[in-house]
């Protein structure tokens, strides 16, 4: 079978030999949707091939966690979803021959190198939109598949897990994925674990009831749809649908094909009525990526609800529940999630009101707000970009949110646009820069990123950030 990233190939294939070749292998991966689902293909991968490893997780790559990797005293270290842009802090502990680094990542990468990196940005794939970090495990997957002794389908299988970190990355953008990460998905139609359609692009379609799933479908604001209880289920009783069943209303993935055309085409020309622009109620479409294998009108079913569902465990310190999930856990591991998952969705919806009650500060080129202690600093980031969308906050130039790990740090996140980034916003720039100027550390892509800072740093923050985000768009 044909590599489905060519350009990639030779490095994936070297970081498998040298997988091979190790004794034992820790596994360190990030701890958001698309870290889990790195660190459960490499792990499967890592089984199938009878390769011996640990897993670790860390909320943010850094000196002092690389350190702590470091004092493990693996011979060799496996880093998923991050290290690209911890290159020059983990080159000075290759040189000093305390492990070798083996690299499957797809952030910006730092000043340095080491032979073993795989990340689509070395070979001018674009790991923000076409390419996460997941998608790279895979491909380190499928060459271990190559020189392993077991192997599913070649490892395969795993690109459903692949594809649920892509879109938990928010890689699907335009409502698909693209790119590499097309290629991922085509391999993962093929192998029988995926499927992809046009349909309704609203989340929850898997578990939601239809009014809960149309009142809480907020990419698209519709008037008296959207956060309308009662326009919902006014519109809902004057369709020629039967949407209630025996024990309530039924799910999206309840209806038949028809009954889901007919709702989709009243909601357009609702959306249509109410003055919603063209350009907006096209977006109400998308495509869908199905995992084939899981229980219909679960979560895991749809890519989306798994990588939302993901988001909740390890950013609440059980990063274990999520990777258990990933690995098929359907019993404690998944109940367990579910809990996490609606404690995730109270605190975001916290979170936005307190940016809208509070407001942001605006600066010559980016605005601003610090929540200390009152937004966990696991989730400001994901706060940061829904802010965008909310009252009083401007998507004409980017949000830094800042929220208190502990007594000593403070953690950063910045969220930008698809359209800022087009002018040249790079937030990994401006997230290293300000970072390193305040006395920390940073990296991401360039419309998202984030960073760590001594605790009462922030003012030197802002005023470099703002300087550099001024001179990325003039």
């Amino acid at each position: 079978m044909d590599a489905p990233v060519p350009e990639l190939e030779a490095r994936a294939r070297a970081c498998a030999d040298a997988l091979l070749e190790a004794e034992e292998v820790l596994l360190a991966s990030h701890i958001d949707a698309d870290g889990l689902t790195s660190a459960a293909v490499a792990a499967t991968a890592l089984r199938r091939a009878e390769i011996p490893f640990e897993t670790v997780f860390e909320k943010q790559l850094d000196a002092d966690s690389v350190a702590g990797i470091a004092a493990r005293g693996y011979d060799t270290v496996l880093f998923t979803d991050f290290g690209s842009g911890q290159l020059d802090v983990i080159a000075d502990h290759e040189a000093a021959g305390e492990f070798r680094p083996v690299i499957a990542d797809h952030h910006q990468p730092a000043d340095a190198d080491t032979r073993l990196h795989l990340n689509p940005l070395l070979e001018g794939i674009d790991g923000a939109s076409e390419l996460s970090g997941a998608g790279a495990a895979y491909l380190l997957a499928r060459a271990l598949a190559a020189r392993g002794p077991e192997a599913r389908l070649s490892n395969r299988d795993l690109a459903a897990l692949a594809v649920v970190g892509a879109v938990g990355d928010m890689q699907a953008s335009g409502g698909e994925l693209h790119g590499a990460n097309a290629a991922v998905v085509a391999e993962g139609v093929e192998a029988g674990v995926l499927s992809e359609t046009r349909d309704l692009s609203v989340y929850g379609k898997q578990t939601r009831p239809l009014p809960k799933l149309l009142e809480y479908a907020s990419d698209v604001r519709i008037p008296g749809i959207t956060g309308d209880e009662r326009g919902v289920i006014s519109f809902l009783d004057d369709l020629e649908v039967d949407i209630r069943a025996d024990s309530g209303w039924k799910r999206w993935v309840d209806l038949t094909d028809d009954e889901k055309r007919a709702v989709a085409s009243a909601l357009v020309r609702h959306a249509v009525s109410r003055g919603v622009p063209a350009f907006k109620i096209d977006r109400l479409v998308g495509t869908t990526y199905v995992l084939e294998e899981e229980a219909v009108g679960t979560a895991l079913r749809d890519a989306s609800e798994f990588s939302t569902l993901l988001n909740a465990t390890a950013r609440y310190e059980r990063a274990d529940v999520g990777l258990a999930v990933c690995l098929g856990g359907r019993g404690e591991a998944l109940e367990r999630a579910r809990e996490l998952l609606r404690t995730h969705r109270r605190n975001l919806s916290e979170g936005v009101e307190w940016v809208e009650e509070h407001g942001v500060t605006t600066e010559g080129h980016l605005q601003w707000f610090d929540a200390g202690e009152e937004i966990r600093e696991t989730i400001v980031g994901i706060i940061a970009g829904m802010s965008m969308s909310a009252d009083g906050v401007s998507r004409d130039v980017p949000v830094v949110a800042f929220a208190r790990k502990d007594d000593a740090e403070t953690k950063v996140s910045g969220r930008g646009t698809g359209a800022l980034v087009g002018r040249g916003l790079d937030l990994s720039v401006v997230m290293r820069e300000a970072a390193r100027a305040a006395g920390g550390d940073g990296g991401g892509h360039d419309i998202a990123a984030g960073a760590t800072i001594p605790a009462g740093n922030e003012a030197e923050f802002i005023e470099r950030a703002d300087e550099v985000v001024g001179e990325q768009l003039g």
